[in-house]
């Protein structure tokens, strides 16, 4: 079978199925979120023995350190999946929702309400847990998933989705709304991204080029999730001491995530001293150091390691203990830092004047301002969304993590009595 056939029939059936989602109650729905949850816990031993041949696999092939960290599962991120569907379970139903009403004067009543998009696909590299997050996000908002991850991840894939179809037994909502596109073939994700008519959304998550590919070839619709080239930007007015703490966790915390840092601007204003402190605390902390000319200089008399960055570290994601860092002339010259390089992901400000805070949040074009904060709370489960399907830094529909109210769009419900135009 060729892969647009396989994708037009597993498409339809999902489809069809998803009408047992329509017509199912929010406690039908919690409660299959809560069986994925049991049956993940329950199937625990086995998710990590076949994430284990997939990270064996991955080794072998020399992937990047940053991939084997996204593609690893450990029982502390299994529970955390688990968790997080619990969280999701709790959340108020995100379908029905009476968004505006009024009365129009022809004595028509208008509401507007939130309903599914329908059929969504999922392309996304490594990490499995999007496997689990997306299910159940989609499923809570009435949508059937179609989930393509890639081949690095497909055992460990593989699993997840037949434990969490097994959690389906004897409810009410078919299994054919969620599947597993296979990733053996590259013509699945093209047949996918094409399937106009019969897939309603497609979300990409993962690098640069993987979001810039479902972009140029989608013909179905897409909610753009982006990659996370984020600033952590020190004023001359911050508290030294909590800069120094929100640079490292930002960068260090888990730097193979999109919301890690990979850029810090100094404040010209503020002494040489500060610069000196946050090379030698990125440098223990095991952070390759690209600079600009000033830092440089301010590295060699102190014999901090540094290499001067180049043209395209700037604009680049590393997702590693890689960091750039610059020296800028206030808030206009880190937002205008930021302007050139960013990816209008999540922008942090550490400082204590409100003048510069303000203007900070107020003219940086991005999905989350961080003030006084890491880059690392731009994240669905620690903004209470219980989980998120990806990060949007587009402009259109969602923006910043989406979560189950993202997963909805709107219906036009008029209600006469009769009237004609």
């Amino acid at each position: 079978m060729s892969a647009t056939s396989l994708i037009s029939e597993i498409a339809t059936k999902a489809s069809s199925a998803r009408l047992t989602l329509a017509t199912s109650t929010l406690a039908e729905r919690n409660k299959l979120i809560l069986n994925i949850a049991d049956e993940l816990e329950r199937n625990l031993e086995l998710i990590l023995k076949c994430n284990q041949i997939d990270i064996q696999a991955a080794k072998a092939a020399k992937i990047s350190s940053a991939l084997l960290d996204r593609l690893l599962l450990n029982e502390k991120r299994v529970k955390q999946m688990a968790a997080g569907a619990r969280e999701i379970s709790k959340l108020p139903d995100p379908l029905g929702r009476i968004i505006l009403e009024k009365n129009l004067p022809n004595g028509l009543n208008l509401k507007q309400k939130t309903v599914p998009f329908g059929v969504v696909g999922m392309v996304y590299e490594a990490r499995p847990n999007v496997t689990v997050d997306a299910a159940v996000i989609l499923l809570k908002s009435g949508n059937a998933a179609l989930l393509r991850g890639s081949a690095s991840a497909s055992n460990t894939n593989q699993v997840l989705v037949e434990i969490m179809k097994s959690a389906f037994n004897g409810g009410s909502i078919s299994s054919e709304v969620l599947a597993l596109i296979p990733a053996n073939d590259r013509a699945t994700a093209t047949a996918l991204l094409t399937a106009r008519g019969l897939v309603d959304l497609v979300i990409p998550r993962g690098g640069a080029d993987l979001i810039q590919s479902v972009v140029a070839q989608a013909t179905v619709p897409v909610i753009e999730t982006g990659a996370g080239v984020c600033h952590v930007y020190v004023d001359k007015s911050a508290d030294l001491e909590k800069a120094i703490a929100i640079i490292i966790n930002s960068k260090c915390d888990r730097p193979s995530v999109c919301n890690a840092a990979e850029t810090l601007l100094i404040d010209k204003g503020l002494s040489n001293s500060f610069t000196q402190i946050a090379l030698d605390e990125l440098t223990k902390a095991g952070v390759e150091i690209n600079c600009d000319l000033a830092t440089k200089e301010i590295a060699d008399i102190h014999k901090i390691e540094v290499k001067l960055a180049n043209d395209n570290s700037w604009a680049t994601e590393y997702g590693d203990l890689e960091i750039n860092v610059a020296q800028v002339d206030g808030v206009i010259g880190a937002i205008e830092h930021i302007s050139k390089f960013g990816t209008n992901h999540t922008e942090a400000i550490v400082a204590t004047d409100q003048i510069a805070i303000s203007r900070f949040s107020n003219l940086v074009d991005c999905a989350a301002v961080m003030v006084n904060a890491s880059t690392r709370f731009t994240d669905g489960e620690q903004m209470g969304f219980g989980g998120e399907i990806g990060i949007s830094n587009q402009k259109l529909h969602a923006r910043g993590p989406m979560g189950i109210e993202q997963m909805t769009t709107t219906t036009w419900l008029v209600t006469g009595s009769g009237q004609i135009r």
